[in-house]
């Protein structure tokens, strides 16, 4: 094992990370190895002390035991990588960081923090002439050690010298990094979060699809995840599904069982989909897909309702399909155009925020940065790259030709998976909300107009007419004429 220079060595580190839990010290360990010197902190000296006994010969560590230490360590101007939980103890870390450093430095927030917070610390720090910069990273354990996708904002300036670092360690697609600068202040986070409710969305059609085949068409876990290693040879080339192929051919040493099959049914969260869900009913922005999958999570864990409910009718089931092979493919079909509308309204969240926030998020850039290290990592990322490189103003990602002429031969297909589950009774809310959304986007007239007559009956809210300009209010409570406002 190389020993690890002291903080008093003349030799400064290049970046500095503190938090060394297995997200902190994999990217630690990614700096190293890309031929940094990294200064590493961590409350509990004992974990600093595991990553240099188990990884200290991967390249050059700084060893440091208090805050003092560790900023003497590192190189002008100072750049700290944040990694621990979000919430005060992000808060409490920055802090105590900001107290040490001076004009210049730079702070850097890799935790899933609310973006909300970082807008708030960043905006702190710039009044300590510090740097402050959110910075989404995806990929989990794995992308942290060996190339995640990197999203930071905070300040233009600090790109200039926390970049090449980023870049540098970040997945990479065609060697383009999957890094670049986001925009201003929570911009990194923002993005970050929608990313996450996107792959909330990703994961509970591929569990929609997975239950169709086993509870519709009876087919084995194992069968399933066949299917599903096929399907990731094609369009739906992706990282999430290559590994549900992996998941569903497990088998549990203990039982025997497929793995799928002893695992509870109560599926975890740690909140970014909920902020997802929470920013867009904010910005009034409709990502169904999202949401229904954030409630499909709840509704798992709801363990005593879902006992108690259990002797509920479910009413006269219909008829499995006969043809096993077209349904399949049909699922396949749904399940693709299903993935286009979370995107789409993953992208319209994205572009709103941007508009109400000042960020001028660059789309393309975002689909460029997800082909690699992150989790929701696809093919068609490619096409929606091209599909903003061809007209950077896309009213929605579904009007683009490709995913145009792409949902629309697969809408039949969709309809008759989501009326198949219907009358067999098994749930498809990512799948059914996503082709309500769909008819309800490309609906020439919507029941609105009925709800905007009520909202005037009961609170002279007024209402617009179709054929002349103007507001207008029907006085319900007299003679039921119409005026003007």
């Amino acid at each position: 094992m190389t020993t690890a220079a002291s903080s008093s060595s003349t030799a400064k580190a290049q970046i500095g990370v503190t938090g060394l839990a297995v997200m902190g010290s994999n990217i630690a360990r990614n700096f190293a190895r890309h031929g940094y010197t990294v200064a590493l902190h961590n409350r509990s000296v004992a974990k600093t002390d595991a990553l240099l006994a188990d990884h200290g010969d991967e390249g050059s560590f700084v060893r440091t035991e208090t805050i003092a230490e560790f900023i003497d360590a590192l190189e002008r101007p100072r750049r700290v990588l944040i990694m621990v939980k979000a919430g005060d103890a992000t808060d409490a870390v920055i802090n105590e960081l900001a107290d040490a450093m001076e004009p210049g430095d730079i702070i850097i927030d890799g935790g899933n923090s609310l973006y909300t917070d970082t807008i708030r610390r960043e905006k702190a720090m710039a009044e300590r002439n510090l740097h402050f910069v959110g910075a989404g990273i995806s990929g989990g354990e794995e992308g942290a050690l060996n190339g995640p996708s990197i999203m930071p904002g905070g300040p233009a300036k600090s790109y200039e010298s926390l970049g090449p670092l980023l870049e540098s360690i970040s997945a990479k697609v065609d060697g383009t990094p999957c890094c670049t600068h986001i925009g201003p202040d929570g911009s990194g986070h923002f993005v970050k979060m929608v990313h996450n409710g996107i792959e909330y969305a990703d994961m509970q059609l591929i569990g929609e699809a997975y239950d169709l085949m086993r509870r519709v068409l009876d087919l084995p876990a194992a069968e399933i995840g066949e299917v599903f290693a096929g399907w990731n040879t094609g369009d739906l080339e992706s990282y999430l599904v290559e590994i549900t192929a992996q998941v569903l051919a497990q088998v549990d040493a203990e039982t025997g069982k497929p793995l799928v099959d002893v695992v509870v049914d109560a599926a975890g969260q740690k909140g970014t989909g909920r902020w997802t869900v929470k920013s867009a009913l904010d910005l009034g922005i409709p990502v169904t897909g999202i949401a229904e999958a954030v409630f499909a999570r709840a509704l798992s864990s709801s363990t005593e309702q879902r006992v108690a409910a259990r002797g509920l009718a479910g009413g006269t089931p219909g008829t499995a399909p006969a043809d096993k092979a077209t349904f399949i493919d049909d699922i396949r079909a749904a399940l693709y155009a299903s993935k286009v509308v979370a995107y789409a309204q993953g992208f319209d969240q994205i572009a709103a925020g941007s508009a109400e926030y000042g960020w001028d998020v660059d789309p393309g850039s975002l689909a460029t940065i997800w082909r690699g290290g992150c989790i929701i990592r696809a093919q068609f990322l490619n096409r929606i790259r091209e599909a903003y490189a061809e007209n950077p103003k896309l009213p929605s990602l579904l009007l683009d030709p490709y995913f145009r002429e792409a949902v629309e031969s697969g809408v039949d297909s969709w309809r008759r998976v989501v009326a198949t589950a219907t009358t067999m009774g098994v749930p498809v809310p990512a799948f059914a909300s996503s082709l309500s959304y769909y008819d309800g986007l490309r609906s020439d007239r919507l029941p609105a107009a009925l709800t905007q007559g009520l909202r005037d009956y009961f609170g002279a809210h007024t209402y617009q007419r179709v054929d002349k300009p103007g507001t207008f209010h029907t006085l319900w409570s007299g003679d039921r004429t119409e005026v003007e406002q």
